[in-house]
């Protein structure tokens, strides 16, 4: 159903667009969007190190990383293009975490912005709100 490729610094444009596409409408509800500072922003903490990119049928669709750690399995980002949203490719990558992460014993936490409809899915997936900011929920989900 999808793949997972390193991400690399060509793949700059199309993480900052994806970005875009997935977040404005909730960094607007929180912050407001300035697009100068979300440009600025996004070049400061670009980093490939452990970004992954989706790929479904030979597209690029989406952005992945995982932060393996000694107690858990963070998952920092996680996005898929609007148009492959809603078809079961978010669910399989994060049930194919969650497997790996349970052969590991280990739980596995991220965090979603309060306007982000994707919490529902996390809480299918067994995830619980753990803790909160204005801006943010913290979700855990045992092994």
């Amino acid at each position: 159903m999808y793949t997972l490729r390193p991400a690399t610094k060509a793949d700059y444009a199309f993480l900052y667009a994806l970005h875009t596409a997935t977040l404005k409408e909730y960094v607007t509800a929180l912050w407001g969007w300035d697009e100068a500072a979300q440009q600025r922003m996004f070049r400061e903490r670009f980093d490939t190190t452990l970004r992954q990119i989706v790929v479904v049928d030979g597209q690029d669709v989406g952005d992945l990383e995982v932060e393996w750690r000694e107690d858990s399995a963070f998952i920092a980002r996680i996005a898929l293009a609007p148009g492959f949203q809603h078809r079961g490719i978010g669910t399989a990558i994060l049930k194919d975490i969650l497997a790996e992460a349970k052969s590991m014993g280990l739980p596995v936490t991220l965090h979603v912005l309060r306007p982000n409809p994707a919490r529902r899915l996390y809480e299918r997936l067994g995830f619980a709100v753990v803790g909160e900011t204005p801006e943010r929920f913290f979700m855990r989900r045992e092994p």
